[in-house]
């Protein structure tokens, strides 16, 4: 079974096919194989059969009336083919509504997440799991830390996050923050984005995570995917990643041609944090950069088309 369903029902995670169905699936993976859980964000309820995150980016086969419907678990290799390609979990909760609604269900998501979490440590001790999140699917993981008593996090990849400096630095600080390795995804083509969520939500001044931590831990890195000297320095690391060709757009991170297989590295092998920090740009292009560039600036390359080395 490659991949599982699990819906956050309230601060309880509840698995399709009942609780057994996790431990058969934990159970029967060989050594080593990974356990990656994908949480989606903003305007998703698996009540809703056009907005069920299990017919769309978190399904094997998504219905294919969405351009944004790309397979999650099939494009991070969990496909049935290998026995070794480990557990993929499909982590639903209920973000529909307004965006106030969505990032107070957040929170509550990510104490259902740190009990999912808490219980495959027990059938499995010593599994670090891994996680793929955008948007608020990045706020669901970090709101998750603080109630996890064991470091039982891997790598964190977060995509868009829609979340705050504040409350990330607060998740960081608790034991599972501290040992996990984050990933932070950004691009300025989500500035829109970025500048709604810090004049939407906090009730003071604060910045989003579109430009990253103010101080950066050693288990943090950003990775600006629009940044030519930062595509650059991944394609030297084997990750050909194609320059976007929009100047707005909150799916990008997840629909850019080879950014998978950047995902799939991190997810399954563990992010090579020296490494990147050594090689990748140490800062990042202004906000709104890319919006108020000029039309032969705002892209080095046609949308589609692999970074150079």
């Amino acid at each position: 079974m490659p991949l599982l369903r699990i819906n956050a029902e309230g601060e309880e995670p509840l698995c399709e096919g009942g609780e057994a169905a996790l431990a058969r699936a934990l159970a029967a993976l060989p050594e080593g194989a990974p356990v990656v859980v994908m949480i989606h964000g903003f305007r998703f309820s698996r009540h809703v059969p056009k907005d069920d995150p299990h017919r769309h980016i978190l399904a094997l086969d998504p219905d294919p009336g969405c351009w944004k419907a790309v397979s999650w678990p099939r494009s991070l290799g969990f496909d049935g083919s290998a026995a070794d390609e480990g557990l993929c979990i499909a982590f639903g909760w209920e973000s529909i509504g307004t965006i106030w609604r969505a990032y107070r269900e957040a929170a509550c998501a990510g104490r259902a997440l740190a009990t999912l979490l808490t219980r495959i440590d027990a059938l499995r001790p010593g599994t670090r799991v891994a996680v793929l999140a955008h948007s608020l699917g990045a706020r669901v993981v970090l709101q998750a830390l603080p109630h996890l008593e064991r470091p039982v996090l891997g790598p964190v990849v977060l995509m868009a996050a829609a979340e705050l400096r504040g409350p990330t630095d607060a998740a960081l600080a608790s034991v599972a923050g501290r040992a996990a390795q984050f990933v932070n995804v950004t691009s300025r083509e989500n500035d829109l984005f970025d500048f709604l969520i810090e004049r939407l939500l906090p009730r003071r001044p604060d910045r989003a995570l579109g430009h990253g931590l103010s101080a950066r831990p050693a288990n943090w890195i950003d990775i600006q995917l629009d940044h030519e000297p930062t595509l650059r320095a991944l394609a030297r690391l084997g990750h050909r990643i194609a320059t976007p060709d929009l100047r707005i757009c909150h799916w990008s991170l997840y629909l850019r041609p080879g950014v998978f297989d950047l995902y799939r590295a991190i997810l399954r092998d563990g992010p090579p944090m020296d490494l990147l920090a050594d090689l990748l740009p140490g800062v990042s292009t202004p906000r709104w950069s890319r919006l108020l560039a000029p039309p032969r600036r705002m892209s080095g390359l046609p949308f589609g088309q692999k970074a150079p080395l």
